[in-house]
């Protein structure tokens, strides 16, 4: 039994490294389009002074909505007031984006928090990858992810909705089963493990067509 107890372990571990690696990868290719664009940004200015002299309005106009379109692609949408949190945040959302996938998301963090980096990005970033896994299953005009965060007294709040293929999802042994198959699952077994430690709570709820889980995490 402890045999078994140390190879879960020990794949739970290496499932944590995994995802800060690819939370880490990213974030930093966010961060890049967005350096490479402010790079661009004097040769911007250059071609609109240019189609200014001419007095070619019409050219300016194009140049910037195409400019709007561009930066819309890397610009920080979310702005928590915890820098890992909007690192995190706004890097899934470009994902989520890139695969067809709308999000709403009202996220705000006005306190010191008492998680730690790595276990507020392992609980993001897992529950932004299911909720992407489950919409992937969906016509992209149905795709749609809800992401709320806030402080309710001493706690802070998060909570993640996501639409599913119209059925409700089946617990097994008191928990929801992981829809990625024989060998995954330890994100949802992280995640309840960082929860527990901290002394917070998680409750994930199935209804017809919906998938919500709530966390609250003391802060005090």
């Amino acid at each position: 039994m402890k045999l078994f107890s140390k190879k879960v372990e020990k794949q739970i571990a290496s499932y944590q490294h995994e995802l800060i690696e690819t939370h880490y990868r990213e974030v930093d290719n966010m961060y890049r389009q967005i350096r490479g664009w402010r790079h661009d940004y004097r040769n911007h200015i250059q071609a609109m002074k240019a189609y200014a002299a001419a007095g070619d309005w019409d050219a300016i106009r194009q140049y910037l909505d195409l400019l709007d379109k561009d930066l819309s692609t890397v610009d920080t949408v979310i702005k928590t007031g915890n820098a890992m949190t909007d690192a995190i945040l706004n890097s899934k959302i470009s994902l989520a984006k890139s695969k067809g996938i709308q999000v709403v998301a009202d996220a705000h963090i006005p306190v010191k928090l008492k998680s730690s980096e790595i276990d507020l990005c392992c609980i993001i970033g897992n529950l932004f990858d299911n909720a992407i896994e489950a919409s992937m299953k969906l016509p992209e005009e149905q795709r749609l992810i809800r992401v709320y965060m806030d402080m309710k007294n001493t706690q802070l709040y998060i909570s993640f909705t996501n639409f599913t293929a119209g059925k409700k999802l089946m617990k097994e042994g008191g928990l929801f089963r992981s829809t990625k198959g024989k060998g995954h699952g330890f994100g949802l077994v992280r995640m309840d493990a960082i929860v527990e430690r901290l002394e917070g709570y998680i409750s994930r709820n199935s209804e017809d067509g919906a998938f919500t889980t709530e966390i609250l995490l003391p802060q005090v």
